[in-house]
């Protein structure tokens, strides 16, 4: 990974900017005690600085949109979020039930939004994608594994929620809580690795196909790489999507 890896243009100019800021943040951490290894001429790495590129993309696009709402003459960028959101909600309802899944529409639609753009980063001049690095996958895996968790308790109960790892009969808590325990953290670990694998993996043959072949041959592997794009953010989704309805749910 080392041998491909570079810093970005972006990313040093950055750093010019914000890395002492950076370095007094992480010095201030280190000293009460949240260790943090960094590089003093380069605090900020790619995939931050590039995930921080994506945030400002998509937050842009979405103001535009929502200035120019119209419902006689919607324009091109406010078809392609409807159609978006209605892909979204498509999939809320049928995975997780449309009276008690739309609440939950911003997270999974903001998530959705992200991955798929971190995961097209990489197809652009000058920049890589965020999720070719594990450090942006497991926090993503993270965040979704301690919303769905914060979802269950709040919606059912922390009683209710605690019964989902006890199994059917209470004699059987002791062997089954610890399975459950690693069940889900094991989520963490197939989320992040999964998404970082297929992006990781995408990026290092394009790259390879255009130093070898510069012209024609990593045209139709980069058509191939929005289509990976786009199923690795259908996959995230749609697994964090059932862990939410698990987490939720208290038919069982």
């Amino acid at each position: 990974m080392s041998a491909i890896e570079h810093t970005l243009w972006i990313t040093e100019k950055t750093n010019e900017i914000l890395g002492p800021i950076a370095v007094n943040i992480f010095e201030f951490l280190n000293k009460i005690g949240l260790k943090f290894s960094y590089d003093k001429e380069m605090p900020l790495p790619n995939h931050l600085v590039v995930s921080w590129i994506v945030m400002i993309i998509v937050l842009v696009l979405a103001l535009i949109a929502r200035r120019k709402l119209n419902k006689d003459k919607p324009t091109v960028l406010q078809h392609i979020w409807e159609s978006f959101s209605e892909v979204v909600l498509y999939f809320i309802d049928n995975v997780i039930g449309k009276e008690s899944g739309r609440k939950f529409f911003p997270f999974l639609a903001t998530l959705s939004i992200f991955i798929l753009f971190a995961n097209l980063a990489g197809l652009f001049p000058f920049l890589i994608s965020p999720t070719s690095n594990l450090n942006t996958t497991v926090a993503c895996a993270i965040f979704a594994f301690l919303y769905y968790n914060y979802q269950g308790v709040r919606t059912i109960g922390l009683k209710n929620y605690v019964r989902h790892f006890t199994g059917p009969y209470l004699f059987l808590a002791p062997l089954m809580v610890p399975i459950e325990i690693l069940s889900h953290l094991s989520r963490i670990l197939s989320l992040s690795v999964r998404l970082f694998g297929n992006i990781f993996g995408e990026d290092v043959v394009i790259i390879i196909l255009f130093f070898l072949l510069p012209v024609f041959v990593p045209v139709p592997m980069m058509g191939f790489a929005i289509f990976t794009s786009l199923i690795q953010t259908f996959i995230f989704v749609i697994l964090t999507m059932m862990y939410l309805a698990g987490a939720v749910s208290e038919e069982h």
